[in-house]
C-alpha cells in the first residue's frame, strides 16, 4: 500500500516527545518507518531560582510542533490527516508537576534540572534502602513537605511532563511504566509502585503535617502495550486549533525519554544499554540481576515493559561545548568565511580525534548547572590548562569532548566495574554522535565498551514513542516489545560498531585525574562567582 494511502487512512501512529530543547513529532507507518516529522524550538528559563517551563510554553510547544509538522505532510504527500491509528507522547522525566483538584498548576514546573533537593533525596535513600535521585519527584514532593510549603494543602495530584501533556490531551490521569519508575521506586515483579516503600513514605510524611496518600496523588501505572486512553474533542482541539483532527484515537502510556530512547536503540533486552548525549546525557542499562547495593550515582528505572534497568544520569553534557563552536561560528562570521554549523561541527570533532590522547594537560569542567553525582547544586563552566600544557585547538576541542562525558563515566565505572554489570554493546544517540565515529571513540575509551550507532539514531525519541504507540496496536497476541521491535522494525537496519582504543581509554583515564582534582576549583567558583 502507498504511505499515502495509509496516511488517508489513519494507519499510522504518531509520536511527540517534549527534550530540553526541541519538540519533536514523527509519524510511522505500521511496520515503524518514519514518513514525516516536525519540530519545535523551545527553552528552559531560570527564573527565581527555579529551572523552568510555563503552562503556555507547553501548549504553545505542541500546538507549534504539530503544526511543522502537518506543513510537512503537506509538502511531502498534499495531505493532512484526519486521524492516526494510534499517538503517544513522550517528555523529559522526573520533575514535579503539583495540580489542585481544578486542574490549576500550584507552583511552577520543577524541572529535572533543579538540583536543590539533596536532604530530601538523601532521607529517602536511608529510609527505603533504595536510591533516589534529587530530580526524582518523590523527591520534590518530600522536600515540599519538609519545608510545609502552602501549595500542599491544596494538592491534588503530581505528574510529569509527558504525564500532563497526555492527560491535557485525553483527560487519563496516567503514566508509563518507564516514567513511573522516575517518580516513585517500582515494583518490579507487581509492575506497579512499591507499596512497602509507599506506607513508609505516608508515615514519615505524616510526621510533618502532611496527611495525604500517596496513593492518590501518583499517577496509575501502565506497561508498553497497554490501552492508555482516546484523544478527547478538547484535546484534539488543543493539538490541533483548526478542528481538523478528528477525537477518538487511542493512545499509548505516556513514556519518558529514557524509555523511547531504549526503544529508539532496540536496547529493551538484559545486558543491551543506550546512551543519549545532548544538553543532558544519561546512560541506561538493563539488567539481568539486582545491584548488590544502592548507589547514589546510580538510579533503578525500568523499561517500557517493567525490566529492571539501571541510568546514570548527568545533567550537564554538550551545552558548554556548543558555546565554544557558537564563538568559533561567530569568529568565522566576522572574518567572512562561508561555513555551515554542521560543517562547523564535523570540522571540529574530527579535529579532536588527533590530539594528544590525554588531551595534552588541558581540562575542562562544563556544568552549566548544578551536578548531583559529583554533589553540585549550581554550575559555573570552567576551562583550566597547566603552564607547560600543549594548548592547541585539537586539545582543547578534545578535552571538551572529554568533560561532556566524564562525570557519565563516574557513574559507568560504579555500574561496569565495581557492580561488575554485564554488557554487550552501548547503543548511542542523540546528537553527540552526528559526526561520524567520533562521539563514538570517545564513548567507547571512556566506557570500555562496543559502542554502536544505527542508521535510524538520529530519529530519536520521538520516533522511540510513535514506535510504542504503533506496538500498541500493531503487536501479535502475547508478542513482547522485544520481539516485535526485532521482528517489524530493526531486522534489517544498518549499524556502525567501534570498539574501544587503548590509547583513548588510558588518555581518557589520565584525563579522568586532573578532572577530579579540577572538581576543587569547580567548587570554588561556584561558592564565589
Amino acid at each position: 500500500m502507498s504511505i499515502e494511502g495509509k496516511i488517508k487512512r489513519g494507519e499510522t501512529s504518531l509520536g511527540i516527545e517534549f527534550g530540553s530543547t526541541r519538540i519533536k513529532a514523527v509519524v510511522v507507518t505500521d511496520d515503524g518507518k518514519p514518513v514525516a516529522s516536525g519540530s519545535y524550538l523551545w527553552e528552559n528559563r531560570y527564573s527565581n531560582g527555579i529551572w523552568t517551563y510555563t503552562l503556555e510554553d507547553i501548549h504553545n510547544g505542541i500546538q507549534g510542533v504539530y503544526s511543522d509538522l502537518l506543513k510537512n505532510l503537506r509538502l511531502k504527500y498534499g495531505i493532512i490527516p484526519k486521524t492516526y491509528g494510534s499517538i503517544g507522547i513522550s517528555a523529559m522525566m522526573h520533575g514535579y508537576m503539583a495540580f489542585d483538584e481544578s486542574d490549576r498548576l500550584l507552583v511552577p514546573f520543577r524541572t529535572w534540572r533543579n538540583t536543590f533537593t539533596e536532604k530530601a533525596a538523601d532521607r529517602l535513600t536511608e529510609l527505603f534502602d533504595y536510591p533516589i535521585a534529587q530530580r526524582w519527584s518523590i523527591a520534590h514532593l518530600y522536600h515540599a513537605v519538609i519545608n510545609k510549603e502552602p501549595h500542599l494543602e491544596k494538592l491534588s495530584y503530581i505528574t510529569t511532563l509527558a504525564g500532563h501533556v497526555h492527560y491535557m490531551l485525553t483527560s487519563r490521569h496516567v503514566l508509563g511504566i518507564g516514567d513511573a519508575s522516575g517518580m516513585f521506586p517500582i515494583d518490579i515483579s507487581a509492575h506497579d509502585y512499591n507499596k512497602d516503600m509507599m506506607y513508609a513514605f505516608n508515615a514519615e510524611a505524616q510526621k510533618y503535617g502532611f496527611d495525604k496518600p500517596l496513593e492518590g496523588l501518583l499517577p496509575q501505572v501502565l506497561c508498553a502495550g497497554d490501552f492508555a486512553g482516546r484523544l478527547t474533542k478538547d484535546g484534539a482541539k488543543l493539538l490541533d486549533p483548526s478542528g481538523n483532527l478528528e477525537a477518538g484515537i487511542p493512545f499509548c502510556p505516556p513514556e519518558g525519554d529514557a524509555g523511547t530512547g531504549m526503544t529508539a536503540t532496540d536496547s529493551v533486552r538484559p545486558r543491551t544499554g543506550n546512551v543519549s548525549a545532548g544538553t543532558s546525557v544519561f546512560a541506561m542499562v538493563v539488567l539481568e540481576n539486582g545491584l548488590k547495593k544502592p548507589h547514589r550515582e546510580i538510579d533503578l528505572v525500568t523499561t517500557p515493559s517493567g525490566d529492571l534497568t539501571a541510568m546514570v544520569h548527568c545533567n550537564n553534557c554538550t551545552s558548554e561545548l556548543n558555546g565554544w563552536i557558537g564563538i568559533f561560528k561567530e569568529l568565522a562570521d566576522r572574518l567572512g568565511c562561508d561555513i555551515e554549523m554542521s560543517e562547523l561541527y564535523k570540522t571540529l570533532f574530527e579535529l579532536a580525534l588527533t590530539g594528544d590522547p590525554d588531551c595534552g594537560g588541558l581540562t575542562a569542567c562544563g556544568y552549566l548547572s548544578g551536578e548531583h553525582i559529583t554533589g553540585f547544586e549550581e554550575g559555573r563552566p570552567l576551562f583550566v590548562r597547566t603552564p607547560d600544557s600543549k594548548f592547541t585547538l585539537a586539545n582543547f576541542m578534545r578535552a571538551q569532548l572529554f568533560s561532556s562525558l566524564a562525570t557519565l563515566k563516574k557513574g559507568l565505572d560504579i555500574l561496569l566495574k565495581e557492580e561488575n554489570v554485564g554488557v554487550d554493546i552501548l547503543n548511542g544517540h542523540g546528537g553527540f554522535f552526528k559526526t561520524e565515529n567520533v562521539g563514538q571513540r570517545i564513548l567507547a575509551a571512556a566506557a570500555d565498551a562496543p559502542v554502536a550507532v544505527m542508521q535510524t539514531a538520529g530519529e530519536g525519541g520521538a520516533w522511540g514513542i510513535a514506535l510504542l504507540a504503533s506496538y500498541m496496536i500493531n503487536k501479535d497476541k502475547d508478542e513482547s516489545l522485544a520481539e516485535w521491535l526485532d521482528r517489524k522494525v530493526f531486522y534489517n537496519t544498518k549499524i556502525n560498531t567501534v570498539s574501544p582504543v587503548a590509547k583513548d581509554r588510558d588518555g581518557f583515564d589520565k584525563f579522568m585525574q586532573s578532572y577530579e582534582k579540577m572538581l576543587a576549583a569547580e567548587r570554588a567558583a561556584v561558592d564565589n562567582i
